[in-house]
């Protein structure tokens, strides 16, 4: 099993200008322990589970290129960016640019988008529920066709709400045939039909129904002619380990679990007033306990996404 750690909160006893400090130390130390990944969270405004919009919050990609400069080996992602916040080629621009400078580690982490009040309070455009998902589909199209190929020449496009005369992506990506991308959401109609579409990660809730939505990915799978196996089963959870006690006993008794039901990377949000602490404790205690877990021989063919028709202009 992976585990990626999440900085999905920053209200660490720290203040601002102290900030650079503490997260050039959490990348270090997650890098030479030997995590998968550091994944920070999209919002402009902290979320109200993470403490409320007056509470410490850094813009996603910025801090993901200073994690990149402090780290060698880290994936690199967002858990996850909505759909909203940025239009598809300057997104796709973005994370092509942290690929290239973080020696090809980027990934795309991508989602549907919530948390209105942000976007009310700054002025950022909401659309309802079905138009960001048809904004999604738009996006997954553009951002895959600018990493396309060499040249990064996707071509034109006209979809339902983005339409571009010109996808051009100078440098490309390291990464071939282009950086990965995560999906989050279990919806189980236009989500999970996306995973099996264009993505290489699927991001669940914990729970058990995960077996079953992983069944219904797996028919998507089927109706796209994608290789369900290559898809990286993910979920999002909190790591609140103590040092060898009880707290570490239960979390990896829960992350057993969850590989049980067929989950074979963990994003985890780290507790705690020291994160440094957290993942030490994480590192001495849960990663060699966990390491055996999730599927060791699952495949990582490169598969080429397929175009799919323009809609009309």
């Amino acid at each position: 099993m992976k585990l990626i750690l999440h900085l999905s909160q920053l209200n660490w006893p720290s203040p601002p200008g102290r900030l650079g400090e503490l997260l050039a130390d959490i990348a270090g130390l997650a890098d030479g322990a030997g995590f998968d990944g550091i994944a920070t969270a999209d919002h402009m405004w902290q979320h109200p589970m993470m403490g409320g919009p007056e509470a410490p919050c850094l813009e996603a990609y910025t801090t993901l290129a200073f994690l990149a400069g402090h780290s060698r080996s880290l994936r690199l992602l967002t858990v996850v960016t909505g759909v909203h916040f940025r239009h598809p080629a300057v997104l796709a621009k973005t994370v092509t640019t942290l690929d290239v400078l973080s020696g090809g580690r980027a990934w795309l982490g991508i989602g549907a988008g919530h948390y209105q009040q942000e976007c009310g309070g700054l002025g950022i455009p909401f659309p309802p529920l079905a138009t960001r998902f048809d904004m999604l589909e738009d996006a997954l199209e553009i951002c895959t066709r600018m990493w396309m190929g060499e040249t990064g020449e996707g071509g034109a496009f006209a979809g339902t709400h983005f339409h571009a005369e010109r996808l051009l992506n100078v440098p490309q990506a390291l990464q071939k045939p282009r950086p990965g991308i995560l999906i989050a959401g279990g919806g189980e109609t236009r989500t999970l039909a996306l995973v099996a579409r264009y993505g290489d990660a699927c991001s669940l809730r914990p729970g058990p129904d995960i077996p079953h939505k992983l069944e219904v990915l797996r028919r998507h799978c089927d109706d796209a002619g994608t290789d369900f196996e290559r898809i990286e089963r993910t979920c999002a959870f909190a790591f609140s380990p103590d040092d060898g006690g009880p707290a570490t006993t239960a979390l990896i008794d829960q992350l057993r679990w969850l590989g049980g039901l067929g989950i074979d990377t963990v994003i985890g949000r780290l507790d705690g007033d020291d994160p440094r602490t957290t993942i030490e404790h994480l590192a001495r205690h849960v990663l060699p306990a966990v390491e055996d877990l999730g599927r060791p021989d699952r495949p990582t063919v490169e598969q080429p996404m397929r175009p799919r028709e323009d809609h009309a202009s």
